[in-house]
């Protein structure tokens, strides 16, 4: 879009509170923003706002385009921000790195509660303990009281009067009491959830007491596999409920401290989770794009995202510096969790205290991890350059996208693109086709179709057609699983479609590993012990990786399929039979009917009936 058609087009923005989407070049979106007032707001980045600080400048530069979405309110217009930064990931967004979800141990509000692990928490009137930052605890835990207590786990609606059922495995290895027979009264079974409800609170429990004494007993026994498994158990329970060095003296609040920590290129958060008055775990989040950003307002970017998709969010959350939009972020949390929620800077006394350690310890990390990623970064940037030295490329390979075909039998099969920036994995861009145009077992026609796929898709959304899937960007490099064939294939896509980009193919050997790359029609060897070696590897590992694991979800939901299906008497033992002795669907098929009658389980007219499939007419 031209600077004139900007103009006119900031001319019909409204007065209304929504939400702004700038847009580049390629109709990628790299900000979205919120407003009181639309007009007002988006306007100002082509005026003075527009040349403030260098942030505002680099991403002012590359505007082409903006949307808008109007909003009724300003909490909308914060909610829904939050939303699209999450869906977008935009490059000039503060953006929450390696966003974590803890569990919690939900209590069910039914006639006869379940215990389990969620990380949801619902205003269903059930309980909740936690959140506990150890996962593994967790599951060990809820193991353990099924084992201790013979609690149902089915979702059978036991509010109705005389379900009529048969009792599950469960009630016949005494793993369940059995109450949808009515072999235990709510009165009964309501004695282990109140014992299950002291523990989760942290009130002394009998079965602590009995699993020592069990213990105890294995090992005076000399039963040491037994007593280590009671050990085991009693490890998991002490570790979920395990009081923390820090406690918040003479108190049962429930609040989390999060503090900040930043130098001009990452900034790092630290929260620390009080529940009942204990701290039950910290974690720390790295924050994107936080350059040029005051402290205040990566604060609130990391409020609004992490809190509005968390399970959990306590009464108070105290923070080192008050926000611009304090208000507008308290009615938001205050909203999700159903009661007020308020967002304090404590200035004296135990909670300042804790703000001051908390903060401490997000300085370490940030520190610690800078040194970390700038040696990382230094060894990735000579990397890609030795590869673009080796290639003999015109430029700095930057993005890098490699593909493979994965398919067994001929059936289902797949392809994957995955993408490395920088030399590291992008994973945000990777993408996997299912093969829809080729029958059988052909790996140059599925090459042909994923790339052509691609992009086509591509160019269609550099033109501004259709839907944009983040296919525009093309990369520096291509990188093909396979050698002289496999790269044929590729740069006749790319020639057919008029694109000009490198392609290299990566060679395996006899043993199946990588063993140079296959560039203008011969093969460079690239020392194994080379960090270019170690990057090829990784890329062509992680595409075969990619797409087996696509390939395998597939034959999950659509049960294992091949050429034999649909042949009359071949069905799924005869399938089997016929893999296990030949091996390929290719021998199958170079197979006479003799030969395939005497496989076991085979008759002759189920062997006629195989070979005529492949063949047609009668055999010989």
């Amino acid at each position: 879009m031209s600077q004139v058609d900007l103009r006119e087009k900031l001319k019909s923005l409204p007065d209304d509170p929504g939400v702004y989407l700038m847009k580049n070049k390629l109709d990628q979106i790299i900000y979205v923003g919120k407003a009181k007032n639309l007009k007002k707001r988006v306007r100002q980045y082509f005026g003075s706002y527009g040349r403030g600080d260098k942030k505002v400048r680099s991403m002012v530069s590359h505007i082409c385009d903006f949307e808008y979405i109007i909003v009724n309110n300003e909490l909308e217009s914060l909610i829904l921000e939050s939303n699209l930064i999450k869906e977008y990931l935009p490059k000039y967004n503060i953006l929450l790195r390696d966003d974590k979800q803890y569990p919690y141990i939900k209590i069910t509000n039914e006639p006869f509660p379940r215990v389990l692990k969620t990380r949801r928490i619902q205003k269903d009137r059930s309980k909740y303990y936690g959140p506990f930052p150890d996962v593994l605890a967790v599951n060990q835990t809820i193991d353990i009281l099924h084992e201790l207590f013979p609690l149902r786990n089915c979702k059978l609606d036991l509010s109705k009067p005389n379900p009529v059922v048969r009792p599950c495995l469960n009630y016949h290895i005494n793993r369940c009491s059995g109450p949808c027979i009515g072999a235990i009264s709510e009165r009964e079974y309501g004695k282990y959830i109140e014992e299950i409800e002291r523990f989760l609170e942290g009130r002394p429990v009998p079965f602590i007491s009995t699993l020592e004494e069990k213990m105890k007993e294995a090992s005076k026994a000399l039963e040491f596999e037994k007593a280590a498994d009671y050990r085991d158990k009693l490890q998991a329970l002490y570790t979920l409920l395990e009081k923390q060095r820090i406690t918040a003296a003479g108190s049962d609040e429930e609040f989390d401290v999060i503090g900040l920590a930043s130098d001009d290129k990452e900034a790092c958060i630290q929260i620390f989770f009080f529940r009942q008055g204990k701290n039950m775990g910290r974690e720390h989040f790295f924050i994107d794009n936080a350059f040029d950003d005051e402290p205040k307002e990566i604060m609130q970017a990391f409020i609004t995202q992490f809190y509005h998709g968390t399970a959990y969010i306590p009464g108070k959350l105290y923070i080192h510096e008050f926000l611009d939009d304090k208000e507008l972020v308290e009615e938001m949390l205050s909203e999700k969790r159903g009661s007020k929620v308020q967002v304090l800077v404590p200035k004296i006394g135990e909670k300042k205290q804790i703000m001051s350690m908390v903060r401490r310890n997000a300085i370490d990390m940030l520190s610690k991890y800078s040194d970390q990623m700038r040696t990382k970064l230094q060894k990735q940037e000579k990397t890609v350059e030795s590869l673009q030295k080796l290639l003999g490329l015109s430029k700095v390979p930057k993005r890098i996208e490699a593909y493979d075909i994965s398919n067994i039998s001929g059936a289902e099969s797949v392809g994957s693109m995955v993408v490395f920036e920088d030399g590291e994995p992008k994973k945000t861009d990777y993408r996997r086709f299912r093969i829809k145009e080729v029958q059988g077992p052909d790996d140059y026609a599925s090459l042909r179709e994923v790339l052509s796929r691609r992009f086509k898709r591509g160019l269609n959304e550099r033109a501004g057609i259709g839907e944009n899937r983040g296919f525009a960007q093309f990369p520096d490099l291509i990188l093909m699983d396979g050698g002289k064939g496999q790269v044929t294939q590729a740069l006749t896509i790319l020639n057919e479609l008029g694109l000009s980009i490198p392609v290299a193919g990566l060679v395996k050997d006899d043993e199946h590993k990588t063993r140079g790359i296959y560039l203008d029609k011969e093969e460079i060897r690239v020392p194994k012990q080379s960090a270019v070696y170690r990057l090829m590897y990784q890329i062509q590992d992680e595409a075969h990786r990619f797409a087996i694991t696509y390939h395998r979800s597939l034959r999950a939901k659509a049960g294992f399929k091949s050429e034999l299906d649909g042949i009359a008497g071949i069905g799924p033992k005869r399938k089997k039979e016929l893999m296990k002795a030949f091996k390929s669907i290719t021998k199958i098929k170079e197979a006479d009917v003799e030969t395939l009658s005497r496989i076991e389980g085979m008759n002759y007219r189920a062997a006629e009936n195989l070979y005529r499939h492949f063949h047609g007419g009668e055999h010989e």
